[in-house]
């Protein structure tokens, strides 16, 4: 409904990133253990910032100019892009790889001790993910967002210092995931949408 309502006013008090395999299922069941709501498939990617995520979108769009006049007579669109930004503080075998391009399997343990080794690529690896962030605005409202396809596009430099924790900053882009399917996906528990329901046929 239009008009001022503070109730719809959204604050993500607390949240989380998972990843998965491309084609995981969206979970749309919102029950008291949002962990199985979401399944094995997914991986929460733990402790975050304090920035949380940063959500963007940019369409990137050409002018038609005309020898008729000074202004495009339209637009055409040339781009999407759909990213999330966000920086992970713990480092395990599920956060080094995805920040540095790789699988959980490409970490190798020393058979005789507690050592383990990641071999950086030598070149761009395409880590193609499905990336999914929940948000929760009190106990009545959950918000889920679901990238089928996507990539790590960019990283943050590491700081490493004594008086602040490391950060894994990255930056992922959705990417099409053809057959006209969605870019991305909402799914809301949150009273705030008032859509009419379509009778059955």
């Amino acid at each position: 409904m239009a008009g001022n309502n503070a109730s719809e006013i959204r604050v993500a008090g607390t949240g989380r990133i998972l990843v998965a395999e491309i084609g995981a299922p969206l979970p749309d069941a919102f029950s008291d253990n949002p962990a199985a709501d979401w399944g094995s498939a997914w991986t929460d990617l733990g402790y975050t910032s304090t920035e949380g995520v940063t959500f963007a979108k940019k369409d990137k769009l050409d002018p038609v100019e005309t020898w008729q006049s000074i202004s495009p007579a339209r637009f055409v669109y040339a781009d999407r892009d759909l990213t999330l930004k966000f920086a992970m503080l713990q480092f395990n075998e599920d956060t080094l790889p995805f920040f540095l391009g790789g699988k959980s399997s490409d970490i190798r343990k020393d058979a005789a001790a507690s050592v383990f080794q990641f071999d950086v690529p030598d070149g761009p690896t395409f880590d193609e993910r499905a990336l999914g962030l929940e948000f929760t605005d009190g106990t009545e409202v959950t918000y889920r967002f679901v990238i089928p396809r996507g990539q790590v596009t960019a990283t943050d430099d590491i700081k490493l210092a004594r008086k602040a924790a490391a950060q894994l900053g990255v930056t992922f882009t959705a990417l099409s995931p053809g057959d006209g399917s969605a870019l991305a996906t909402f799914v809301m528990k949150d009273a705030a949408y008032t859509v009419p329901t379509v009778p059955a046929p």
